[in-house]
């Protein structure tokens, strides 16, 4: 076994693994990377599938992002963000603010008698934390106490979140997630928050619709019963008094719970439903923001800049007009490159922590990293990387690859769903498509399906049963044909 293999074994405690099954074998020790590929300490030559964990953009060692962190370790690596400000962290934000406010459509609505407002939340300031979890508890935080402020001091404060949410590991964030297997062991440290169906069309109890060689949510057969029961849940609650404080959700697509895609109008539906009832919508993009969802256009025209459509924005929430009081961003913000995360919001928000020394109205959070100048740096030129034309084009190009190549899975007996947001792609493995029976979790069905793919050189990790495509956008046509195609194999030979 590589020395660094036997160390990894000795020292080192991996995140969401069980840890027995990891010391049976010698690891995958990473040594270095080039556009998206890795290579290990013995040399082997891997796709990286997955970008390293949905975080890195544009490639390994890419020129632009690397010339940018070695330009501003010549200067400084960090400094504090308390009682000080730094270039690189202010010239983000700014940049943060022009990306996260597209000119979008307003989008009147009359759905279960509710409007939406032409007045769409400004988002002008920003929270630098360090990766997605705090992100969602800088949000929570400020949402809880910005309602005890403008609502009164007695409310005490509640938040709505989908089934199978995952937010992070933070204990607030934890608190907004609901999938057991993660969350369940930490019952006693966590407060209480509720919440509603989440609209998984290819296990839908609502959707009448027998099982077809497609995605769910093209063949669907429903009323839309989960966006009715969205309407029945914010209903409940103010008849009780007291109002939810906020709505947190992912738009488009759930990450951990399974890549599970809304289908096409649900997001702006349900926040509708939300704002008509005074919540807060706090956006999880820790995933889908910055292109991950695809659908980019290049405007052509001077008035396509001006009224520029709402799929030209790098969020996921923009692509239905929709536009939150809390954009929360982290992985792939630094291209991937260093941890850092940001909470953006509005003025409305922040006049409700200002005040005299002596009051105590001040925001009491923060972290020893926030406003980091390398992070703040590499997410820069990532920035610059996103908007140019060149990445565009390729962004485009890889989804529609991704969606011709993904078509070939269909025949695969034991792959019963296959989804794709943009560049985000979730396969569904069962034990037989006609009935949409499911592998039970001790069958390791994805792990031993990845675990092939990785002899094959290609390199993902599963999220239960689910199979996660999710390339670098860098990442060639021949690269995602290979990718898929080793996906193919592996199931076959998992399963023959």
């Amino acid at each position: 076994m590589n020395r660094i293999a036997k160390l990894d074994h000795a020292h080192v405690w991996h995140p969401f693994t069980q840890m027995r099954d990891w010391l049976k074998r010698e690891p995958v020790v990473i040594s270095s990377g080039k556009g998206a590929v890795l290579w290990d300490v013995h040399g082997n030559e891997y796709l990286d599938a997955n970008s390293s964990i949905w975080t890195n953009l544009h490639g390994h060692q890419h020129p632009k992002i690397n010339t940018a962190i070695t330009r501003q370790l010549k200067k400084i690596s960090h400094s504090s963000a308390l009682g000080f400000a730094n270039e690189p962290a202010s010239l983000l934000a700014e940049k943060l603010v022009e990306v996260s406010n597209p000119k979008l459509v307003g989008r009147a609505s009359s759905r279960a008698g509710h409007g939406s407002s032409a007045a769409l939340p400004h988002l002008n300031k920003v929270f630098f934390s360090d990766d997605g979890s705090t992100a969602l508890e800088v949000a929570l935080k400020l949402a809880y106490e910005f309602t005890r402020r403008t609502r009164g001091r007695k409310i005490k404060p509640r938040f709505l979140s989908l089934e199978g949410a995952y937010h992070g590991d933070t204990i607030g964030a934890v608190s907004l997630g609901h999938i057991d297997l993660f969350h369940k062991a930490y019952g006693g440290l966590l407060f209480k928050t509720d919440k509603v169906m989440s609209p998984y069309c290819y296990r839908c109890p609502f959707n009448k619709a027998k099982p077809e060689r497609a995605d769910a949510r093209e063949y669907r057969k429903c009323n839309w019963e989960c966006v009715s029961l969205v309407e029945k849940r914010f209903s409940t609650q103010k008849k009780r008094g007291n109002p939810y404080a906020g709505f947190v959700f992912e738009p488009l697509i759930q990450g951990a719970a399974g890549m599970i895609p809304q289908p096409s109008d649900w997001l702006k539906r349900v926040t509708d439903i939300a704002r008509a009832h005074g919540a807060l919508l706090i956006a999880d993009e820790v995933m889908t923001g910055f292109g991950r969802t695809g659908g980019a256009r290049l405007p052509t025209s001077r008035l396509a800049r001006t009224l520029a459509p709402p799929s030209t924005s790098l969020f996921a929430s923009h692509h239905e007009s929709v536009q939150p009081d809390f954009l929360c961003v982290a992985k792939g913000l630094t291209g991937g490159y260093l941890p850092m995360a940001a909470t953006l919001t509005t003025q409305n928000v922040f006049d409700a922590f200002l005040g005299e020394y002596h009051e105590f109205k001040s925001f009491f959070h923060g972290h020893s990293f926030t406003g980091n100048q390398l992070g703040a740096s590499a997410a820069l030129a990532s920035l610059e990387i996103l908007q140019s034309k060149q990445s565009v084009v390729a962004r485009n190009k890889l989804e529609q690859t991704l969606r011709d190549e993904l078509n070939s899975l269909w025949s695969l007996p034991n792959v019963g769903d296959v989804r794709q947001v943009g560049l985000i792609a979730g396969i569904e493995l069962v034990k037989d498509w006609r009935t949409r029976k499911p592998f039970a979790l001790r069958d390791r069905a994805g792990i031993r399906v990845c675990e092939a793919m990785a002899r094959h050189g290609v390199l993902t990790r599963p999220i239960g049963n689910v199979i996660v495509l999710m390339p670098p956008y860098c990442t060639t046509t021949a690269q995602a044909r290979r990718m898929v195609s080793v996906l193919r194999e592996a199931v076959s030979e998992v399963f023959e």
